[in-house]
């Protein structure tokens, strides 16, 4: 989809229109950041913890999300067999047909043929 003519001019047209509005847009935030600093840092000490950006990046190794799932870079497949869930079926024909051709079977004796 979003290949015809009109698309492509109205993406155009919305990254023109953010090119436009990005300096009004920054000025807006740092205003904002500037007037009332304290007070929206206050709030979200009430919600969240607040670390300064040292500590988040010396526990940047331990946040790793720990996966069940091994898969295999070559043949994306996991060791249940199962391809990703973004892959779309053509994708996973074309592996599959990559694996089957490596694994060519061997020719029978030419002696034996009747």
């Amino acid at each position: 989809m979003a290949k015809s003519l009109r698309s492509k001019w109205k993406r155009k047209m919305r990254a023109e229109k953010r090119k436009k509005n990005a300096p009004k847009e920054l000025e807006r935030l740092k205003s904002i950041l500037r007037t009332n600093a304290d007070v929206v840092m206050e709030e979200v000490k009430e919600v969240a913890t607040v670390l300064p950006p040292r500590k988040v990046l010396e526990q940047g190794d331990d946040c790793r999300m720990d996966t069940d799932n091994k898969r295999n870079k070559k043949t994306l497949l996991d060791q249940h067999g199962q391809y990703p869930i973004w892959m779309n079926s053509r994708q996973k024909k074309k592996l599959k047909a990559q694996r089957v051709k490596g694994k060519k079977k061997s020719k029978l004796a030419k002696g034996l043929a009747w």
